[in-house]
């Protein structure tokens, strides 16, 4: 086996008497958290999550200082537990990093083997990182809607929040599935980008949170919600009886005021959508389904590649709402 490097390169957030800030260090491989499976990292991505974290904002970080990044992908260079072979290519998403440990916006991590899924056939660490959390949340969100009834031919099938990354992928993927999308956004200059991702109607987010009797007119076959709080709400009592709704963010609000009439008495399924502790078999079908979806082709309109240097700079852009699609982080530069 080749020699470990000695040293890599990381985008740390510290902590002082004026507070938290982003910094990039050069550390020593031994710096690394505890974990058997040593990645040499090559692409992460840009989350909300992660902006939240560059920029210091409580509520992400667990400890300082700390290496962002909620993604990763990138090579094996070394796994003491036998799991994986130097030289296989990984992708690991959730399970706290770039929260309670080290993450992805660095050039080597350090992690748990069961942590890591092997990057699909035919694909490559870019591609996994175009998808990143938010196609994997998203790819997630589906197959619940699928794995409660829903198929081709039932009806309308909604996304809020469809510009961010989650709910652009969403779009993609309930298109490719043969559904019939209608994309809710804030952003309604963003049509024509959501119809070319599959969207068959572009409604404004304010429509949702204007719906607040405990039942509305039914209208969604299913529903994909990445905003929560009043959108949720009117999302829900617009829902088809027996339809389901799959909730995977809060960037509305974490707080949901509504009734249980649609749960009672249309037999809707309310749904949630775990992406940092998702069992691996469900891990692993994610992905392969991600693979065969969601090309490398099918994803080039809804991203952008960037360098590591300039994520500080990013962060507070993906806060603002004026990032678009994904954003796939070269590591190496």
């Amino acid at each position: 086996m080749s020699a470990l490097p000695p040293t890599y390169r990381a985008l740390r957030v510290v902590q002082d008497d004026q507070g938290p800030r982003a910094e990039f260090q050069t550390l020593p491989t031994a710096a690394l958290p505890g974990g058997d499976l040593l990645i040499e990292v090559s692409h992460s991505s840009l989350n909300y999550k992660d902006g939240l974290a560059v920029l210091g904002r409580p509520g992400v970080l667990r400890a300082y200082p700390m290496t962002p990044g909620i993604d990763l992908a990138g090579t094996v260079l070394q796994d003491r537990s036998g799991r994986w072979a130097p030289g296989s290519g990984v992708v690991v998403t959730g399970w706290g990093i770039g929260e309670r440990q080290d993450g992805g916006y660095a050039e080597l991590a350090r992690v748990q083997p069961e942590w890591a899924v092997a990057l699909p056939p035919g694909t490559d660490a870019h591609w996994a990182m175009s998808v990143g959390t938010a196609g994997f949340t998203a790819m997630l969100a589906v197959l619940a809607l699928e794995d409660h009834g829903l198929t081709p031919g039932d009806g309308e099938v909604l996304v809020t929040g469809a510009a961010g990354g989650v709910g652009s992928l969403a779009v993609a993927l309930l298109a490719a599935a043969g559904q019939t999308v209608t994309a809710s956004t804030g952003r309604m200059e963003e049509t024509a980008y959501l119809q070319g991702l599959g969207a068959a109607r572009v409604i404004h987010r304010d429509e949702l949170p204007a719906l607040t009797r405990p039942l509305e007119k039914e209208r969604w076959a299913g529903v994909v919600d990445t905003v929560g709080g009043a959108t949720l709400a009117g999302a829900l009592a617009s829902t088809r009886t027996h339809g389901s709704v799959a909730v995977c963010g809060l960037a509305g609000g974490s707080e949901l005021r509504a009734t249980v009439f649609p749960l009672i008495l249309r037999g809707v399924n309310l749904l949630g959508v775990d992406s940092v502790t998702c069992p691996v078999p469900r891990r692993e079908a994610a992905w392969a389904r991600l693979a065969r979806d969601l090309p490398a082709a099918r994803l080039a309109g809804v991203t952008q590649t960037r360098a590591l240097s300039e994520v500080p700079a990013l962060a507070p852009e993906i806060l603002a709402g004026r990032v678009r699609g994904r954003t796939v982080v070269d590591v190496r530069g």
